[in-house]
């Protein structure tokens, strides 16, 4: 009889527990409203050329590519806290220089009407040389979105991208037609 009990006891037990687990309703809220970002057309890549160089393969200072974006947010009492995650990689090409390579991105908030009520530039910094590989960086940055009541924050949109140069964008939209 007591090993019955025990067996009994134990869904109850587990039950309990996940149930300790289980997001509050605030949570559910702030993950259901949370902004997914998406990438601005032509700004998932990036080919870099030495400074003054013509645009040859040759001049290649360095290719880079954004691989992913994810949000992921806590609801305060008047604003929502979106935590944003962007992996960039970049590859040394034949032309790149010692040093540090800084990769232009940027992240632009939208409200519901499409402007931009938020937005800033940044760099993902690697160490590229012509015999380093392709590297990986993980940027993580944190952004307020205020709002008057929490269903507010659905109109909002992340954009996330690269950032070309006017000749670096007509170079990826030529690269993409090809």
């Amino acid at each position: 009889m007591k090993f019955q009990r025990v067996v009994f006891a134990g869904p109850f037990a587990l039950a309990l527990a996940l149930a300790g687990c289980s997001p509050s309703a605030k949570e559910r809220m702030a993950a259901d409203y949370c902004p997914t970002p998406f990438t601005v057309q032509d700004t998932q890549t990036l080919t870099h050329f030495k400074e003054g160089a013509t645009v040859d393969p040759r001049n290649i200072a360095y290719e880079a590519v954004l691989l992913s974006a994810t949000s992921s947010c806590k609801l305060g009492k008047s604003q929502m806290q979106l935590d944003l995650v962007l992996q960039v990689a970049a590859s040394p090409g034949p032309a790149v220089g010692g040093g540090t390579t800084s990769v232009p991105y940027f992240v632009r908030v939208i409200d519901a009407s499409g402007a931009i009520v938020q937005g800033r530039e940044f760099t993902a910094d690697f160490p590229l040389s012509a015999s380093s590989p392709r590297r990986v960086s993980k940027e993580e940055l944190t952004l307020q979105l205020p709002f008057n009541t929490p269903a507010d924050v659905v109109a909002y949109r992340i954009a996330v991208g690269l950032k070309p140069t006017p000749e670096e964008l007509t170079y990826n939209r030529s690269a993409r037609a090809r």
